[in-house]
């Protein structure tokens, strides 16, 4: 069967839209199903940091004063990263997921818009055909009656296929406009989103960092270093230390009286030896002068 130039065009156009369909419906799909598994690696994400800001306050718990302090203000700030981030999980379900989402009903209905042209060009088609066959067969007057009947109904036929054509085209052109304005406001929002989380997330990451830095170390070795040596361990060794140091004077002064002692009896000694000495001296005086005396009553 020989076909009209326009019939012709109306299938490639068909085939053209058909195409496209079926394009937006394969790839919009796999995009919604990545950005889904996108959402959920993002929630579980979360859920792994809210296990570790956890054992981050557990651990503080058991730290000096200092460092307790900058791991819970440390561990806050990762809490509040955590709670942008579950809000970039449900924007990117409301603003990215659920609209690729929706493509599926709007496919849907396209691909009833075509099957509908569809039908409409079959018709067409059909009742071409209907005229041909006709046209063959020997020419009467019923006969004729019959060709005018198929031509007319063709006609209409051809009226059909062409307005739903038309509508077809229509509705694909604006489908087609939608779909590019679809995916800019999609991928769009789906950068702002980011973009929203990681401005957020590096301010508070920046507060974290300066929170864990400013952790004053020697307060802290301070305080350690007085829980190795307790205050009741201290005040005995002071007291060790002082019982020491009254032993020493002690000892100190006992050998300064001892060295006093000593120099006394050395000069008590002395003296009564010189007294001796004295006294041996006068007796060798007094046999002196005795003998003198008798060496003159002798002459």
């Amino acid at each position: 069967m020989n076909r009209t130039p326009d019939a012709r065009l109306r299938d490639s156009q068909t085939r053209k839209i058909q195409e496209n369909i079926t394009n937006v419906e394969k790839h919009f799909g796999e995009m919604c199903q990545i950005f889904a598994a996108y959402a959920r690696k993002t929630a579980r994400l979360r859920d792994k940091a809210d296990v570790l800001i956890r054992e981050i306050g557990t651990y503080a718990d058991t730290e000096t004063p200092n460092l307790k302090r900058g791991m819970k203000q440390f561990a806050d700030h990762l809490a509040m990263v955590e709670d942008y981030r579950q809000a970039e999980v449900e924007r990117l379900e409301a603003k990215v997921i659920e609209p690729l989402k929706s493509y599926g009903a709007v496919v849907r209905r396209k691909r009833e818009d075509l099957k509908t042209t569809q039908s409409a060009r079959d018709r067409e088609s059909k009742q071409m055909a209907q005229l041909e066959r006709t046209r063959r067969r020997n020419p009467s007057d019923r006969q004729i009656i019959y060709t005018r009947q198929a031509e007319s109904e063709l006609q209409r036929a051809t009226i059909d296929a062409t307005r739903t054509t038309k509508q077809l085209e229509e509705t694909i052109d604006d489908f087609e406009r939608q779909k590019i304005r679809d995916i800019k406001n999609i991928f769009g929002d789906f950068v702002k989103v980011e973009m929203s989380f990681h401005a957020k997330a590096l301010e508070l990451y920046t507060l974290a960092f300066q929170s864990i830095q400013s952790v004053d170390e020697e307060e802290d070795m301070e305080v350690f270093r007085s829980l190795l040596h307790p205050p009741d361990y201290q005040s005995r060794l002071d007291i060790v230390r002082a019982n020491s140091k009254t032993s020493l004077d002690q000892t100190g002064s006992f050998m300064s009286t001892s060295g006093t002692l000593q120099q006394h009896r050395d000069y008590r000694r002395q003296a009564a030896k010189d007294e001796e000495d004295d006294d041996d001296d006068d007796e060798n005086e007094d046999e002196s002068e005795e003998e003198e005396e008798e060496e003159e009553d002798t002459e």
